[in-house]
């Protein structure tokens, strides 16, 4: 071992010792049926999608947040989108507020926009995006957003026109083993690359904007299943568009349906992930127990896995270092009693999926922000038929849900604590107190010894 790793892997044990968790400062529940500003208003065409990803542009003081493919899990003709917001944010203590949408940008190819329709129904890699990660490269003020589907990693005018595509790593293509047929339409007949729906879903930027980190959302389809396995995290150069080199990160273990959801750079080599399960409040989801945790990483001395099975029997490597003790815990027990969540009934929402630093406090703190993706309040289901879903706290905690045609309380059924639907609601049913699932953001205060490392993106720095 060199001098130079060594010292390397000191600081690194010494940066996850160091800092204390973040302390929550307070939240926003965003009503579920707000508009963006793209000058739709209907459920497909207008309704805000809330928070795939957040990114704050510390060199441009921009907040921006990502829209998903869209209502209907793929099978909807939907725009695909990311949003410019406003935040207020009390300097002193961090805490949030007047939440606004100031711009929506529509992706596009040309004359065509990019759209939320899965592979099968418009052509993988052409038009069909899912996009789950954004960042601004410092250096020249671009969007760089990950998309599930392919996986891809695209890059975008400040005006949402598509300017490159990065060259996905052969091996995280979905395919046939075998022939190295790939198939982005689903995992029939794939037994290689990323899972269905499970692609880049966290994205980072180093501080001077030459190196760019996608995320797989959970193992690749011959690299094991279940919980405590390994997914990846690709390299690319910036200047060249090409993967340079691939990580190893391990899940944890025990928990339904553990993916990541956001990665957050710290610097060039450490930074902040985002995991969760698939359960609390969302259209179709079970509600407990909800686990959502984010957990500091450092590639340092990490293994270039670019050439390597991961589960493979004998196979040697080192993986990314990961903080034993969570960094935050998202579901924590003062989060969900924020008198501002009180329609929540204190059950966690299921799909935190946005993370980002924001400005620094007048203390030397930065405000840290999370946000969470309701699917528009809209069913998944695989067909064209759609429903709005509709929550309503209960006396005493907890939630009850409904799901009824799009826009009205028309013939409403139960879902059960499962997720599933269930019987038909009686005539006269009692409607008062439902809305739909929100999109929420948390506040937290972050010390500069919790943020131990960070460097700030450094416009034009590249």
């Amino acid at each position: 071992m060199t001098l130079r790793t060594l010292t390397a892997l000191l600081a690194a044990a010494w940066s996850f010792s160091a800092g204390a968790t973040p302390t929550f400062v307070n939240a926003l529940a965003i009503d579920g049926s707000s508009v963006d500003a793209s000058g739709g208003t209907s459920v497909n065409d207008g309704r805000l999608g809330f928070f795939s990803d957040i990114y704050y542009d510390a060199a441009r003081n921009e907040w921006w947040a990502l829209s998903d493919r869209g209502p209907g899990g793929g099978t909807m003709h939907y725009e695909t989108r990311v949003q410019r917001f406003s935040l207020d944010v009390d300097r002193n203590t961090g805490a949030i507020s007047n939440f606004q949408v100031l711009q929506t940008l529509i992706f596009r190819k040309g004359g065509q926009s990019l759209d939320g329709f899965a592979p099968g129904q418009r052509e993988p890699l052409g038009l069909a995006f899912d996009p789950e990660g954004i960042v601004v490269n410092p250096a020249n003020g671009h969007l760089l957003v990950s998309d599930e589907y392919g996986p891809s990693l695209v890059a975008f005018t400040r005006k949402g026109q598509l300017l490159r595509r990065y060259t996905t790593p052969a091996n995280v293509v979905p395919r046939e083993a075998a022939s190295g047929t790939a198939n982005y339409a689903s995992d029939s007949g794939n037994d290689a690359g990323k899972r269905n729906n499970r692609g880049f879903e966290g994205l980072a930027v180093s501080p001077n904007g030459r190196w760019v980190f996608a995320m797989l959302q959970s193992a690749m389809l011959d690299e094991g299943a279940g919980d405590g396995v390994y997914n990846r995290i690709v390299r690319f150069d910036a200047l060249t568009g090409r993967a340079v080199a691939q990580y190893a990160y391990k899940m944890e273990g025990s928990s339904q349906g553990r993916g990541i959801s956001a990665l957050v750079a710290l610097n060039d080599h450490e930074f902040l992930v985002l995991e969760r399960n698939n359960r609390g409040i969302g259209v179709d989801a079970e509600l407990s127990p909800a686990n959502k945790k984010v957990f500091r990483i450092d590639l340092t001395g990490a293994t270039d896995v670019s050439t390597v099975d991961l589960d493979a029997a004998g196979a040697v490597f080192t993986p990314v270092t990961k903080q034993t003790t969570p960094w935050l815990d998202l579901a924590g027990a003062t989060a969900l009693a924020s008198p501002e969540l009180a329609a929540l009934g204190g059950v966690s929402p299921e799909k935190w999926e946005g993370l980002a630093i924001g400005p620094k406090l007048a203390d030397g703190s930065h405000l840290v922000l999370a946000g969470t993706d309701n699917d528009y309040s809209v069913t998944q289901d695989a067909s064209s038929v759609q429903h709005d879903v509709y929550i309503r706290a209960l006396t005493g905690g907890g939630i009850e849900r409904i799901r009824c045609d799009i826009g009205s309380f028309a013939n409403c059924l139960t879902v059960d604590a499962k997720g599933s639907a269930g019987a038909a609601l009686p005539a006269g049913y009692d409607f008062s107190g439902y809305h739909l699932i929100p999109g929420v953001l948390h506040a937290y205060k972050a010390t500069p010894e919790d943020l131990l490392g960070y460097q700030a993106p450094r416009r034009g720095s590249n």
